[in-house]
């Protein structure tokens, strides 16, 4: 007879499961993709089951009695899959950015030394135009070449600055990097030097200002950046077209003319002091050269966007300056004659050379003529007012490559220009202190006529 401990017993015993039903340990071999090397360095682990009909589901494995029992994967096996290729993806962008990080770094202070150079240099630049003289800079620019230049033109500006009875009280310059080519032992760079002098001249100031571009080359050597190489921009030498395409051209404006004032010639001849009503009438519209001034003061150093730009603007500027002045324009629809601008209309340029050209603005004003826009050829730079007009022969081959306007005058009564392909405003007229004047440099001056 069986007592209630025996019945429990052997309930128990029904209820335990077989030990040969348990699960045995599942093998394990890891499938190393191509591209890696050893285990470690595999992203994936791949589990192989027995022919034992045991499935793997979610980390959890059930048995064939259907007890569902907690899985221990064996020590042997590697985490999952997602798990090791997010973490290693995850250090080598950790990586990857420290590196970057470190590279930017390493640039910046690249940058900062050779930029520390750059900013010495217009420190040293300064120093030598208030001073006019070469000594600051002579140990600290290796190129040779541009220190002759330099200092040539330092001593022009000293003597011509002493013959005037004029002395920089202060001088300021401001560079801004407009271009810059790096690598890791060289630099080429583009600068803007924006120079400002305070000259005083009879117990009186005025203030002048020109933007010049110089490019620089800088290389690493024994650890430190020099300079090595300076060119200046000289951009006054450069005309917009070549002599040969206008030169014909107002060669035969100049012929148009003559024909035109000896009309005006065989005009019978009036008295017009008789008739004051009429002279009144007959000297037409004034030329207001305050206005042109002062169009020059407020465009010096920019284009006008109401006109287009040119890369040599010189002679572009100084003809708005004489529009702004109501000097009216003179229109032919021909490029070689006239003076006039229309802008530009389906790619195509609607302005005559004498409105954009040194060399054809200058055979324009040199012709005669009674009305429109026209001066009259002084031999005197002294005989010139406000709003009249200046052109430089840089060579002496009697081609005008520059062109200023008259905005000021200094102390002494001398004309102060402005121009703006190189930007310059109360600039002494002479031009001296340019890299681009000459020994053989000529003048032309006009003084504009009072009424058109």
């Amino acid at each position: 007879m069986s007592t209630r401990s025996d019945r429990t017993r052997n309930r128990a015993d029904k209820q335990r499961p077989n030990k040969a039903l348990l699960l045995q340990p599942t093998a394990v071999r890891l499938n190393r993709p191509s591209g890696f090397s050893n285990k470690a360095d595999a992203p994936e682990a791949s589990f192989e089951v027995p022919d034992d009909p045991v499935r793997v589901q979610q980390g959890r494995q059930k048995l064939p009695s259907g007890l569902p029992v907690q899985s221990t994967p064996p020590k042997s096996a590697q985490p999952p899959a997602g798990h090791t290729a997010g973490k290693q993806a995850h250090q080598k962008l950790s990586a990857l950015l420290r590196s970057s990080e470190q590279a930017a770094s390493g640039k910046r202070e690249a940058a900062g030394e050779w930029k520390t150079t750059i900013s010495k240099y217009v420190n040293l630049y300064n120093k030598a135009e208030t001073d006019q003289h070469f000594a600051a800079l002579d140990d600290y620019i290796d190129d040779k070449d541009h220190c002759l230049r330099l200092r040539y033109r330092l001593e022009r500006l000293r003597e011509r600055d002493l013959y005037r009875g004029v002395l920089p009280a202060r001088g300021e310059t401001k560079a801004e990097l407009v271009k810059v080519n790096e690598s890791s032992a060289e630099v080429s760079v583009l600068v803007k030097l924006h120079i400002k002098r305070q000259m005083e001249q009879s117990g009186l100031y005025y203030l002048e200002e020109r933007t010049e571009l110089e490019r620089l080359w800088l290389n690493k050597a024994g650890g430190a950046w020099r300079i090595f190489r300076i060119e200046p921009v000289i951009a006054e030498r450069r005309p917009r077209f070549g002599a040969s395409e206008y030169t014909g051209a107002v060669e035969e404006e100049a012929v148009d003319q003559s024909r035109e004032a000896s009309l005006f010639r065989s005009t019978p001849f009036l008295n017009l002091d008789q008739y004051p009503q009429l002279k009144q009438r007959v000297k037409g519209i004034p030329y207001r050269r305050e206005m042109a001034a002062a169009y020059a003061d407020r465009w010096w150093n920019e284009g006008n966007p109401a006109y287009e730009e040119f890369e040599v603007n010189c002679t572009n500027y100084i003809s708005q300056c004489l529009f702004a002045g109501h000097a009216p324009m003179n229109y032919t629809g021909k490029r070689e004659s006239g003076w006039w601008y229309k802008g530009r209309n389906g790619g195509k340029e609607w302005w005559s050379y004498s409105w954009a050209v040194s060399n054809a603005l200058t055979n324009y004003l040199s012709g005669k003529r009674n009305s429109g826009l026209h001066a009259t050829v002084v031999q005197s730079v002294e005989e010139l007012q406000l709003g009249d007009v200046i052109t430089y022969d840089w060579n002496g081959d009697n081609r005008y490559q520059h062109s200023t306007i008259i905005t000021a005058f200094d102390a002494a009564g001398m004309p102060l220009v402005n121009a703006n392909t190189v930007p310059s405003r109360h600039r002494f007229w002479d031009y001296r202190d340019s890299y681009a004047w000459t020994e053989q440099t000529r003048y032309r001056f006009f003084h504009i006529a009072d009424h058109f």
